[in-house]
């Protein structure tokens, strides 16, 4: 019996493999060259040099990074100082009639005053109350306030790092998103960001790294889009500098 076994599953393997044959012959023979028994060579890794040195100046890097954050449906403002992304938030948060504002616990933004300059807005420092429930806090804001570590003018794309002060929930969960990005933080290509990330090593890495390109996006089986189900709906990306 164990042989008459043995011998089914040697026929079994050897009817399957000699249909995967037919399969890549067949496959083979409508690209119209002969089966590749070998796997090809890749003597290049990583990008070319000439990507490597590719570089756009100041302006090419904001013209760049606007047009892709706005085709995807994000919000783009050009503004001098941080005392004018201030007056920006102000506006918008009187606009929309923000009841909760949540924000990065950085210096950075502890020099807007937001807290002063929203007085019918509660705003929450991330992660200052031992006794608050963050993550709830920052589902039921209207906006969420961040301070970009990298943004990339090729992608248009926003990269925001998680730490102690700065719970990723602030950027993943309310309803609006602002992100303040400097403008010496704007690189021309991924790999400029990516880079630094090498450069830290894998035991200085931060717990999450989020690459943010626009508000959330979703479809369905039927291609039905939809904005904000899984993250802000409504994202602004302010060039500061």
């Amino acid at each position: 019996m164990a042989d008459t076994h043995k011998q089914w599953l040697e026929k079994l393997e050897a009817d399957s493999r000699a249909k995967q044959e037919q399969f890549m012959n067949d496959i083979a023979a409508k690209l119209r060259h002969p089966r590749m028994a070998l796997k090809p060579q890749h003597p290049f890794r990583g990008a070319p040099d000439f990507w490597n040195a590719f570089e756009w100046s100041v302006e090419e890097r904001i013209k760049q990074f606007t047009d892709n954050f706005l085709s995807v449906g994000g919000h783009v403002a050009r503004l001098e100082t941080m005392d004018e992304a201030k007056s920006f938030i102000v506006q918008k948060a009187d606009e929309m009639s923000a009841k909760y504002v949540v924000r990065q616990n950085q210096p950075e933004l502890d020099a807007l005053d937001l807290e002063g300059a929203l007085p019918a807005s509660k705003v929450s420092v991330w992660n200052t109350d031992s006794e608050q429930y963050w993550r709830a806090r920052a589902a039921e804001a209207d906006f969420g306030i961040v301070l970009a570590d990298h943004a990339v003018a090729y992608t248009g794309s926003v990269t925001v790092l998680s730490a102690e002060n700065k719970g990723r929930s602030v950027s993943l969960l309310p309803t609006v998103l602002i992100i303040i990005i400097p403008i010496e933080r704007l690189k021309t290509r991924l790999g400029e960001v990516l880079a630094t990330f090498d450069e830290a090593g894998h035991d200085h890495l931060p717990a999450g790294i989020h690459f943010i390109s626009g508000p959330s996006r979703s479809s369905d089986i039927e291609n039905d889009l939809t904005i904000g189900v899984h993250g802000p709906g409504i994202v602004y990306a302010l060039l500061v500098g």
